[in-house]
């Protein structure tokens, strides 16, 4: 019975990180004509930064220069990703955003699989990003331009997070990408905001960023893995687009037209196909 209620919860976990992140990414909009997209990252950054080093203390140099260069590495796609997520989403909805960012990891997973079934999966996805693309779409050139950039960090993000978990111990080694993330995003973030920065209200809702965006959705992905397979991990995190989609629908009024919602589709289902499968050939950590 106990092993059911762990299997029932495991899904509810990566759910629930998921609906986290487009949260905090909700919350984060609502700084952009404050204190820019630049601010709104260097909020979350810092924060989430502060939590994660009070709560894993790593040392620089725990994992030899070797380990600190991987950090750093680490740290500057974190960066890149964040910055060019929130510049993409001051310019497009969303659910959009969080499709055209999901391409990063959609490639990723096809370059670890090499079924035939596969090239359906990127007919769909290509359909899909066709139909976003549209001239008539709501999405911005330079909008969707931010949005691809940041899915290339999220690959590059994904690639390098295996090897900061082999280097590192538990969590040590985010954190550590975290504070250089933070560090990298001072200048631009203080530029962009200027005394506006010091505001309580944005500094709150900045904090609230960081937890909802970072610190929340990584401490429930990590309980979900120990739970359940990681191919299974892979299809719920698919579905991230379609629940930015909503979020965006419900907490921004961001509506999209039925084309759009059919183009996020077909890349959901193209990420779970392609991400359940090349997990399931991938071993699981214990």
């Amino acid at each position: 019975m106990q092993a059911g209620r762990r299997s029932v919860a495991a899904p509810a976990l990566v759910i629930g990180a998921v609906v986290s992140v487009q949260l905090g990414s909700a919350a984060a909009t609502t700084l952009f004509d404050q204190v820019g997209p630049a601010g709104a990252v260097l909020y979350r950054l810092l924060s989430a930064a502060i939590l994660l080093l009070a709560i894993w203390r790593p040392r620089p140099l725990e994992s030899g220069r070797e380990g600190l260069l991987l950090a750093i590495a680490f740290g500057v796609a974190l960066a890149g990703m964040n910055l060019c997520f929130y510049e993409a989403l001051d310019r497009i909805p969303l659910g959009i955003a969080v499709t055209f960012e999901f391409v990063g990891p959609l490639l990723v997973g096809l370059f670890g699989s090499r079924r035939p079934l596969d090239l359906v999966w990127v007919a769909c996805a290509a359909v899909g990003v066709l139909l976003l693309t549209r001239p008539s779409g709501s999405a911005s050139a330079a909008g969707i331009g931010f949005a691809l950039l940041a899915g290339g960090f999220w690959a590059t993000y994904i690639l390098l997070s295996a090897q900061v978990g082999r280097v590192f111990p538990g969590g040590r080694g985010l954190a550590l990408a975290m504070g250089f993330a933070a560090a990298l995003m001072v200048v631009p973030g203080t530029a962009a905001a200027g005394g506006d920065l010091i505001d309580p209200g944005a500094a709150a809702v900045g904090a609230a960023t960081g937890v909802l965006s970072s610190v929340i959705p990584y401490s429930l992905e990590l309980e979900a893995l120990r739970r359940i397979a990681v191919a299974t991990f892979g299809v719920l995190m698919s579905l991230e687009p379609a629940v930015a989609a909503v979020i965006g629908l419900v907490a921004l009024g961001q509506g999209l037209a039925a084309v759009d919602v059919v183009g996020i589709g077909l890349v959901v289902v193209a990420s779970a196909g392609v991400l359940g499968a090349s997990a399931a050939g991938a071993p699981t950590e214990g």
